[in-house]
């Protein structure tokens, strides 16, 4: 029989439908079920309540479904005297008779969470003999959500009925978990590998218990077969979730990685060109978040059919924006602080507060929301306890793709070049006629271009404010000095290194003791390597 959920019909077609099955139904179909079955149901003892339920479950009959049916909706009532009714659009019904009954007195009957949860268990394993598949799917994939032993005789004649093979193994697996507590240490021992086999991590709570102990020092389970069984399932789960686990270490620290390395990538460019120290820097990712925010502003009010694409406009725009600004911050204040870095250090400072403050009063000081496009929202599961965000890969794809156009402009341009022989070099670059205060001004663009494009995808995965550039300056500073001043591998290696530790220190010791253990470690690797991990090669009269 098709049993009926609160879920597939409205609230007066079930009432309808209901009605309709009782009054149909044969009066031999009634002699199963009585009214002190159904007396429970109006008392207030709970787990009375619950036996009738599971009475109700075992009758599977066509009264049986109603009264199930009319406590999952809320319309099976109860007189002074106990007697259950149904309520219905005639009025209150008898579900053994099918005849109206008067009862100005009835009152609904109330339900805790766990016999509600227990109802709709009920409802679901009545399901289990339906001839529709797709029905009975459902009612398995509701089941294993919330297995239920007392669900287990219709388990088992769902089980040997079942014709559709993958559903068959689903059922198998619902059997298994409801199989567990079996009183045959045989049911046990093959529920308990049934559980092992569907490699589910949520099912190593259900063997846990099997390997407990009792207070008397007894274990629960007392056959030694279902018990090793058990104990070698959860060590397999448990190996299995520190996998993920692990990797999921691992994709953090990347992703980590690749911000610090859009934040790093620019710096490490104008530092090694020019050995200014940039505490601007930050902003430069600041301004590339903004130019994003704006960008989708506009898609959003004059193209919003394009909405999806925003980002491929913005990332252009940020790039341009961030570099405008540094290329006035280069030619109006750093180019006259050349070789005095204490004094360049509190100028771009005091920049980074300007920048800051301008941001606030064109923007306000609240976060402006930016919004994944649809491409870019959810995720691809990998594992079990593992779902690797589309917006997380979509920005380390990114990174690396910036990475390699920063390579390509540094090794197969003339202005690469020329940025090269500037930083080995200044004064033997000048003497073949580089003009040194133009490479300085174009590679400070770049470095803010490429810091513009990192505000761009930081948008995507975090809040966009006026302070977002103070978070990742002092990183992106370690990861330039730990991969070698000027050095593109090197701040590449760098910045994937600082995410990669700090991701792995951070579940055992916390966000803030992890970020100054990597300090630390980085002050001990300098004081070996002055040098960093990759050393400028060629001759330098700057050295």
């Amino acid at each position: 029989m098709t049993g009926f959920t609160g879920n597939t019909l409205p609230r007066a077609a079930r009432r309808i439908l209901l009605a309709l099955l009782i009054a149909c139904a044969p009066l031999a179909a009634f002699a199963s079920l009585t009214a002190d079955d159904l007396a429970p149901l109006a008392a207030d003892d709970f787990d009375a309540k619950a036996a009738a339920i599971d009475k109700l479950v075992a009758n599977a009959d066509a009264p049986s479904v109603a009264v199930l049916s009319a406590l999952a909706d809320g319309s099976l009532v109860a007189t002074d005297k106990g007697r259950v009714l149904l309520q219905t659009d005639d009025g209150n019904k008898d579900p053994l008779t099918g005849k109206i009954v008067e009862a100005p007195d009835a009152q609904s009957i109330t339900l805790n969470n766990l016999l509600r949860a227990k109802v709709a268990g009920a409802l679901s394993a009545l399901q289990l003999a339906s001839t529709d598949v797709a029905k009975r799917r459902e009612a398995v994939a509701a089941l294993l959500k919330n297995p239920d032993p007392s669900m287990k005789p219709l388990i088992d004649r769902a089980r040997a009925a079942e014709t559709d093979a993958d559903l068959k193994k689903r059922l198998d697996t619902l059997w298994a978990m409801t199989a567990l507590h079996d009183a045959d240490a045989k049911n046990r021992l093959e529920a308990v590998q049934l559980v092992v086999a569907r490699h589910d991590l949520d099912m190593s709570e259900l063997l846990r218990p099997l390997v407990a102990k009792k207070p008397d020092g007894t274990f629960n389970e007392s056959d030694d077969r279902v018990r090793a069984a058990a104990q070698a399932g959860i060590e397999d789960l448990d190996s299995i979730q520190r996998r993920g686990q692990i990797a999921g270490t691992v994709f953090a620290g990347l992703s980590l990685g690749s911000v610090l390395l859009l934040a790093a990538l620019g710096l490490a460019i104008t530092y090694g060109l020019i050995g200014v120290i940039n505490m601007a820097h930050g902003e430069f990712l600041m301004i590339g978040a903004y130019a994003t925010y704006v960008v989708q502003n506009l898609v959003q009010h004059y193209a919003p059919a394009a909405f999806n694409w925003y980002p491929l406009f913005a990332v252009p725009v940020s790039f341009v924006a961030a570099a405008a600004v540094g290329i006035v911050l280069e030619r109006l204040v750093l180019k006259h602080l050349y070789g005095r870095p204490l004094e360049t250090l509190l100028t771009t400072f005091g920049v980074s507060l300007i920048l800051i403050q301008a941001t606030r009063t064109i923007f306000g000081a609240q976060n402006v929301q930016v919004t994944n496009p649809s491409w870019m929202s959810g995720g691809v599961n990998v594992m079990q306890n593992l779902i690797l965000p589309y917006n997380r890969l979509t920005i380390l794809a990114f990174s690396l793709a910036v990475v390699f156009i920063a390579w390509a402009v540094l090794t197969k341009t003339r202005l690469g070049l020329f940025v090269r022989a500037v930083t080995q070099n200044r004064r033997m670059a000048a003497c073949v006629g580089v003009k040194t205060a133009r490479v300085d001004s174009y590679a400070f663009a770049f470095g803010a271009g490429i810091a513009g494009l990192g505000g761009c995808a930081l948008s995507q995965i975090g809040n966009v404010g006026p302070d977002l550039g103070q978070s990742y300056i002092i990183d992106s500073f370690m990861a330039v000095v730990l991969g070698g001043v000027g050095q593109l591998a090197g701040t590449v290696i760098g910045g994937f290194g600082l995410g990669l530790i700090s991701k792995t220190i951070e579940p055992f010791w916390g966000a803030v003791l992890a970020k100054i253990a990597v300090l630390v470690l980085i002050v001990l690797f300098i004081q070996k390597r002055p040098q960093g991990m990759f050393a400028l090669k060629g001759r330098s009269a700057e050295a």
